[in-house]
């Protein structure tokens, strides 16, 4: 945690050094010296990643670098917070002002140089008498010292299916050498899944040759090669002379003597894959390798043409008989304790490995109501009380990331257990915290979906949904990983829940414990916002309340001065304008309409808005200077959702020149009317970074048929590099959707409910050259005409609510590209039509031998 600390100051103090210097009159010799000083606790701690898990000493100066980061962190952003208002004092206070702050980061100074003392003593060996951070020897262990982990060989619950699914893929197919995966997060059983094929007679008939080896993170290859060896043949004192490139072509050579199977057991990197594939070669013969790993990308790697077996969860029955079978063997659970066992079952979130360990501590207790009943109320913390057995297990994983990798996962602990977590929510908060580092001209949000694709390729978070687009909409955490998080976080004063209010007669305001940055609420909002807590260190302030959380303006005017440095919100007071840091703001409430009385254009670092209301932005003052030299342009601002259309004024977008997200919701006849020549629909022509419009007609309380808008802009008019439009209730003429074909970049294209009106739509040709997706809601189509050249690239078509729509175009299945059709509530002639699109599609697939997914149909409700 302390490298993310320092990786995020050290940006911090670059950005005053190059774009803010008038922030830090007075103080620039200093802040300089303090990021040459940190640069090298840098170097320390990267140098030092390794030994921590084995030096103490290491660990604790590590946690001392994090605390003096903290503490600079603080010093310095407050003092940027209080420079950003000197105008209003006056030029004695400017000057104590810059006295007292000098003389604070003198302090740090002083604490930085004794931690530079002690790493220069680390570094010059004399706190202990070994080299800390040269290579050590490899192991001297024997080569067939390393032990797979213990796994279930009796009373295996839930791996049939997944057994006969994997044993047919290295049963069949082709006769060259294949390699077949499977994947899953740590306690999963993909080890006991192995075991359970690798025994299995029928396995044991087809493959003359067979060894397993356990790879594990410190591999070593010659260890591997020479415990396959061993499986083969006698070890000769030869073969442990045998450099490694030697005992690879001897393994070899003994695996060229028939059809084998070679069971790989846990590979973390796909580099241990590239040194260890050198020895299996391809007899052509129907041999195979079965690759275990954690890591979707590792099993990628050693075979790019077949995608990995996914090991799924236990199912809730699973589970329960998998933990009657471990606590009662064969005997019959006591009528008394079968109800809260399956509580306390369906509570490992089908975890095998948790529910092994649960069942243990089961088992070692008297098995009595009461017993049982206290630990199903808690049954993850009752798993985290066997780390060996349950949590170093899920830890390793933690372990292996890279330390951009490990804040981030960490901060999946802020959120509540089962939550289905909004992924564009999550990457704006992890740029707001500063977890997410600048690479090349690359959008921050772009890096950060991509960590997140990492951590989920690591099998650490699970995908909840998808978009139409394949990207992920929503994700979550197991509810042990998430014990994980927790742990962790708490070692490092990440974070601090509040899950319930109590009042604290003895003081009028609520303290945050030192150094914690982030603090999570999880119920009774506003008995917490009322007593007026201070939070000094606290950067994150979010809310998961189910309750009402519309807050009093009494109630919040307070925070800007308790949480002066804070960078994430999600409550709305006026005096938001004085957090100089905020760079993402949600608000959820149950009004309508919201007034945005915040001057969000004196937030230098702002980047993201969100609103569940139709939000009235106020515009800065105009100006008559070039965007270049104007003080408000905020070029961070990327993402502005939901407002009205009134706030769409030119005034407002071109002091957004990067916006990439653009939400609006209101009555949209006043964003397309032309008054003087032009509307306010022209401002959005110059959006050149905008990708996703949403245009939202909403006219309450009067009907939508009182809105309808009379046709579209034209094409010029839309932003340039437009690749995602929604609309809804705009109840246009289909003859408007040749506009929507013109746009240029348009690849996803979702028409809500009423968005179009009118029984026939007759595509023009040349249009739609880049759709992927095409969703279309509620509507009164009857006839659509439509052939394969109007949609050449469509690869997804969702309706819903289409009910008059008495047919799919057949001309839709010689679309090359569509892999998925899914209608939901339209007529029986319609799903007709669409199975003839999918059989006909099949035939063609089958006549010309080409391997394809085909054409997911999906029909709701399906025929009974």
């Amino acid at each position: 945690m302390a490298d993310a600390v320092v990786d995020f100051l050290l940006e911090n103090l670059k950005q005053l050094l190059l774009y803010n210097v008038d922030l830090i009159s007075g103080v620039k010799d200093q802040i300089e010296s303090l990021y040459r000083e940190l640069s090298l606790m840098k170097a320390f701690l990267k140098d030092s990643m390794e030994k921590r898990s084995e030096y103490e000493t290491v660990r604790e100066l590590v946690r001392q670098i994090r605390d003096v980061a903290y503490e600079a962190e603080d010093i310095i952003d407050t003092f940027v917070v209080n420079a950003a208002m000197q105008k209003a004092r006056s030029t004695m206070r400017k000057i104590v002002h810059v006295l007292d702050y000098s003389t604070n980061l003198r302090n740090v100074g002083k604490e930085i140089e004794s931690i530079k003392a002690k790493v220069k003593e680390i570094y010059d060996k004399k706190m202990y008498g070994i080299e800390v951070f040269q290579g050590r020897e490899p192991s001297k262990r024997g080569s067939l010292q390393r032990r797979a982990p213990v796994v279930e060989k009796d009373n295996v619950v839930g791996f049939d299916e997944e057994a006969k699914m994997v044993k047919d893929r290295l049963t069949k197919g082709p006769e060259q050498l294949e390699v077949v995966s499977v994947v899953g997060m740590g306690g999963l059983g993909k080890t006991t899944l192995a075991r359970k094929i690798y025994t299995d007679p029928s396995i044991e008939y087809h493959f003359y040759i067979r060894a397993w080896t356990y790879v594990s993170q410190e591999y070593n290859r010659r260890e591997v090669f020479l415990n396959i060896l061993s499986s083969l043949t006698e070890l000769t004192d030869q073969m442990f002379k045998m450099s490694d490139e030697r005992l690879g072509e001897e393994l070899c050579k003994h695996l060229k003597s028939g059809k084998y199977l070679i069971v790989i057991d846990d590979v973390w990197t796909t580099m241990a894959w590239d040194d260890l594939k050198m020895a299996f070669p391809n007899t052509n013969n129907g041999s195979r390798i079965l690759l275990t790993s954690r890591h979707t990308d590792v099993a990628l790697h050693a075979n790019h043409n077949s995608p990995p077996h996914h090991l799924r969860f236990l199912t809730d029955d699973e589970s329960w008989e998998l933990l009657h079978i471990k606590v009662f063997h064969r005997a019959d659970c006591p009528s008394e304790l079968e109800e809260l066992g399956k509580q306390i079952a369906k509570k490992c979130s089908g975890l095998p490995l948790a529910v092994v360990v649960v069942a243990g501590l089961l088992s070692k207790k008297y098995k009595t109501h009461d017993w049982w009943k206290k630990v199903a109320e808690s049954v993850s913390s009752y798993v985290a009380r066997d780390p060996k057995q349950c949590m170093d297990i899920l830890a390793l994983s933690y372990k292996h990331l890279p330390h951009h990798l490990k804040v981030c996962f960490i901060y999946f602990g802020l959120f509540p257990e089962d939550f289905e977590i909004p992924v564009w929510k999550l990457l704006r908060l992890w740029v707001a915290e500063g977890f997410i580092q600048q690479i090349g001209q690359e959008c921050l949000e772009d890096i950060a979906e991509e960590y997140l694709e990492d951590l989920v390729d690591r099998n650490l978070i699970l995908v909840a949904k998808r978009r139409s687009n394949g990207r992920i909409k929503t994700c979550r955490i197991h509810d042990m990983l998430r014990d994980l998080c927790l742990r962790e976080a708490a070692e490092e004063k990440f974070l601090q829940e509040i899950k319930g209010y109590a009042p604290m007669p003895s003081s009028s305001s609520t303290p945050i414990p030192n150094y914690h940055r982030r603090l999570c609420i999880h119920s009774q909002v506003l008995e917490y916002i009322s007593s007026k807590p201070s939070g000094p260190h606290v950067r994150s302030f979010l809310c998961f309340a189910l309750e009402d959380r519309d807050l009093p303006r009494e109630h919040t005017s307070f925070i800007h001065e308790a949480f002066r440095l804070i960078r994430v919100l999600d409550v709305l007071p006026a005096s938001i304008s004085n957090l100089w840091n905020l760079q993402t703001l949600i608000v959820e409430t149950t009004a309508r309409n919201l007034d945005v009385q915040a001057d969000l254009w004196k937030m230098l670092q702002f980047r993201h808005l969100y609103t569940s209301g139709s939000s009235h932005l106020h515009g800065p003052p105009a100006k008559a200077r070039k965007d270049n030299e104007d003080p408000f342009v905020r070029r961070n601002i990327q993402t502005i959702s939901t407002v009205s259309p009134d706030s769409c004024t030119e005034n407002i977008l071109a002091r957004t020149p990067n916006l990439k997200k653009l939400g609006i919701r209101g009555k949209l006849l006043s964003l397309v009317e032309e008054k003087g020549g032009s509307s306010l629909f022209d401002n959005f022509a110059k959006l050149d970074r905008l990708e996703t419009l949403k245009l939202l007609n909403d006219t309450f309380p009067r009907p939508p048929s009182e809105g309808k808008l009379p046709g579209l802009p034209q094409v010029y008019k839309f932003p340039p590099n437009l690749k995602k439009l929604t609309l809804s209730d705009t109840l246009l003429d289909w003859e408007h959707m040749s506009t929507l074909g013109m746009l240029p970049y348009l690849e996803v294209l979702k028409l809500k409910d009423y968005a179009f009106k009118g029984q026939q739509w007759e595509p023009l040709d040349g249009g739609f050259r880049l759709l992927k997706i095409l969703h279309v809601g509620r509507t009164d189509l009857v006839q659509w005409d439509a052939s394969g050249h109007h949609f050449p690239r469509l690869q997804c078509i969702i309706l819903k609510h289409c009910g008059s729509l008495e047919a799919i175009p057949s001309g839709l299945g010689d679309v090359s590209a569509l892999q998925i059709l899914e209608l939901y509530c339209t007529s029986s002639s319609a799903a007709a039509s669409a199975r003839l699109i999918q059989q006909r599609r099949q035939r063609m697939q089958q006549q010309q031998y080409t391997e394809s997914n085909g054409l997911r149909l999906v029909i709701y409700p399906p025929d009974l």
